[in-house]
């Protein structure tokens, strides 16, 4: 019987030195194998006589069990020595605080649309939105503005497809065309299709047309994507006085500064007559005593009330153009606009 503990210790002795499961393996064929050597003592019984057998036959198998259950409790020690070393690999802190998604906030400019809207809400301002795409007879021919005009040129203004040479279409230079859009979809509600200038009592116009224009400009303070807001007031006693008064409230009220200083100085727009540009100045601050220029103005041109459907001899009001972006790099001291719209979170989640 000491060969068979010779073997059983000899395949122990393998198992336990075998350092991976594949040369685990190799070390069981060499016992266990198809030419193993218990395999080889199990062919050489058939010489041994039939007690023999038996009692023989009984140790070899006693030998093979202690061989298996050394090498299950190998491949065990292995398996867990794997498993293990993956844990430790693959370990997480769970004293770490857990990683959170990232708040989202408003663009700036959003922000600054949006506080555009309440401030002209609390006067009785109505919003209206209007198509990006829009036809030539909105966007200049109702305006008031002539063939020849540099706004006309493809050199400004970006043409697509579709139209007539006629009426083409274009994308929408200003946020002016809702000034027709808007009044002649009210004019509809009291006049119906009677035709002709209406002359007849209907409750006012008052409404601002913020939203996206296009231009062919871009630097520091143009972008070929800008941002404005129309403003319209229209009703029969309507002054330049009104128009003062709601845009020096609405200044000092968007930059939360009663000592804000605004002029309105001559100039011509062809849908106005007459015209101004308004100036802010601020009293404090970095940007103080300078006149930054901010919004154009002026009381609607009689060609323009008529292309609404109105009678310029009843209806007269004033309008008023800004640019939401310039006013948001006023705001918040930011001093190159191509800063809003290249996307760079850095940039934007200050204003979060």
């Amino acid at each position: 019987m000491n060969d068979l503990d010779t073997i059983v210790s000899s395949a122990q002795a393998a198992f336990a030195q075998a350092p991976t499961p594949a040369e685990l393996e190799n070390a069981k064929a060499r016992y266990l194998g198809k030419t193993g050597q218990i395999t080889e003592l199990m062919k050489g019984m058939a010489a041994l006589s039939v007690e023999d057998k038996k009692t023989r036959g009984a140790a070899i198998n006693l030998a093979k069990q202690a061989i298996e259950a050394a090498l299950n409790a190998r491949r065990q020690a292995l398996a867990d020595a794997e498993l293990q070393a993956q844990l430790q690999a693959e370990a997480l802190d769970v004293t770490l605080p857990g990683r959170q998604r990232g708040q989202g906030g408003l663009h700036p400019v959003s922000r600054t649309l949006e506080r555009i809207e309440q401030i002209f809400g609390s006067m009785g301002f109505d919003v209206a939105q209007g198509p990006e795409i829009e036809t030539d007879w909105f966007n200049f021919t109702a305006l008031n503005t002539p063939q020849d005009h540099p706004a006309r040129s493809m050199h400004d203004t970006f043409y697509v497809e579709g139209g007539s040479a006629e009426a083409p279409n274009l994308l929408r230079t200003h946020t002016s065309p809702m000034q027709i859009r808007h009044a002649v979809q009210h004019v509809k509600r009291y006049a119906g299709n009677a035709g002709g200038l209406f002359a007849g009592d209907m409750p006012e116009i008052r409404v601002i047309a913020p939203g996206r224009t296009y231009r062919v400009d871009s630097d520091a303070t143009h972008s070929p994507m800008f941002h404005q807001c129309e403003g319209l007031w229209i009703g029969t006693e309507v002054s330049f006085k009104d128009l003062k008064f709601v845009f020096t409230d609405f200044c000092r009220t968007f930059f939360e500064d009663e000592n804000l200083v605004l002029r309105f100085r001559p100039s011509f727009f062809p849908f106005t007559e007459p015209s101004a540009e308004i100036d802010i100045q601020f009293t404090s601050g970095p940007l103080a005593g300078r006149w930054l220029e901010v919004a154009g103005s002026g009381q609607v041109h009689p060609n323009v009330v008529r292309n609404m459907g109105l009678d310029p001899e009843k209806y007269i009001g004033f309008a008023f153009g800004m640019g939401p972006d310039r006013l948001t790099m006023l705001r918040y001291g930011v001093n190159d606009l191509r800063l809003f719209f290249d996307g760079d979170v850095r940039f934007l989640s200050q204003f979060r």
